[in-house]
């Protein structure tokens, strides 16, 4: 047996929630082609508050949460090729259908059957978990296991962000909300476009004070006007808010990419404010980032391990999983949330 935490049903967190319930279950076992992970941390995502509250609801109840997860492989089935002692990693992506044009187009992220780690199948909020050999990652040697869970979906869906922005070195790059995913993407841009300058948009006065630490040329407040005009603006938030600041600010020819699975609907109405030769005129564009693909996340471990990018993180011990969670919602602290197993 094995301790977990399982998400039983959606619900509204609050500052005193304990949405994860704590239990002793069943270790999986691999099948073909699938290896069964020792798991020693699990990143905690924005994600995640999502999936609780209903937003990007599991298909099934209970499930485990958890997509950004670090192991070594203690188990393998029949088929594969990794061995035990490997260490791996899992993403946002548990499995595609590998078949339609999406997948065999290097688009599996917007595949039919595309399936989450954590939602539509038990993830790394777990002692064990079980995945296909060709969903796992393995993890740079320089890169620790606290390190390298936010690189796996914070790190790897902002690299999909930054590559959909379709920025040129020295173009200005914005980046509003600055949490887990775009305090990686400022690292990524400073490391590939050395000559652009970052603004970063945060509400918070530590978010911006780590902004500028980390080589941001100017941080400020979303309602703030930067110096500069961005080209390209990132936005990580759960708000509708910033997309319309967002908008008003580009450049002409801009592009705004959303990277957020859901936004939170309490500020929607805002979307009937959306002007348009203010907002949208001059062929600003919009383009939202859906899920991830297996390549973002090789192609981006590779990359971070060469430019030396780490995240910051706060980690907490396994048994905080639900303090984590909260301090995730209420934006206690900065940077990425990691749990360690004892």
């Amino acid at each position: 047996m094995m301790q977990a935490y399982l998400l039983e049903k959606t619900g509204r967190i609050d500052r005193n929630s304990a949405p994860l319930v704590s239990k002793s279950v069943p270790i999986p076992s691999p099948g073909s082609g699938q290896i069964c992970i020792r798991v020693s941390v699990c990143g905690v995502c924005h994600t995640e508050l999502d999936e609780i509250e209903g937003r990007t609801p599991p298909q099934a109840f209970p499930v485990i949460p958890g997509h950004q997860v670090v192991g070594e492989v203690v188990e393998t089935g029949t088929d594969t090729t990794l061995l035990p002692g490997d260490r791996v990693g899992v993403a946002w992506i548990f499995s595609c259908c590998e078949e339609c044009d999406f997948c065999r187009s290097g688009r599996e992220n917007l595949c039919a059957d595309f399936l989450a780690t954590g939602r539509d199948r038990d993830g790394g909020y777990a002692e064990y978990m079980v995945v296909a050999e060709s969903f796992a990652y393995k993890i740079p040697a320089a890169i620790g296991d606290v390190e390298a869970a936010p690189l796996l979906c914070a790190g790897a869906i902002g690299y999909r962000s930054l590559k959909l922005a379709a920025i040129a070195d020295g173009n200005v790059l914005g980046l509003t909300g600055f949490g887990a995913s775009n305090h990686l993407v400022l690292k990524l841009a400073k490391g590939l476009y050395p000559e652009s300058k970052v603004l970063v948009f945060a509400r918070s006065e530590k978010q911006q004070a780590l902004a500028r630490e980390l080589g941001a040329f100017w941080a400020g407040g979303t309602d703030e006007v930067p110096p500069l005009v961005p080209e390209a603006i990132i936005d990580t938030t759960p708000a509708w808010l910033p997309v319309l600041k967002s908008l008003k600010m580009l450049a002409p020819g801009g592009r705004l990419i959303i990277n957020a699975i859901r936004k939170e609907g309490h500020d929607v109405e805002l979307l009937k404010t959306i002007d348009y030769p203010e907002h949208l005129w001059l062929e600003k564009e919009v383009k939202s980032v859906a899920n991830i693909t297996r390549a973002d996340v090789r192609d981006y471990l590779r990359i971070a391990d060469r430019l030396r990018i780490r995240p910051q993180v706060t980690e907490y011990p396994f048994s905080q999983a639900n303090e984590a969670l909260r301090d995730l919602k209420f934006s206690k602290g900065t940077g990425a949330r990691v749990l360690v197993m004892g």
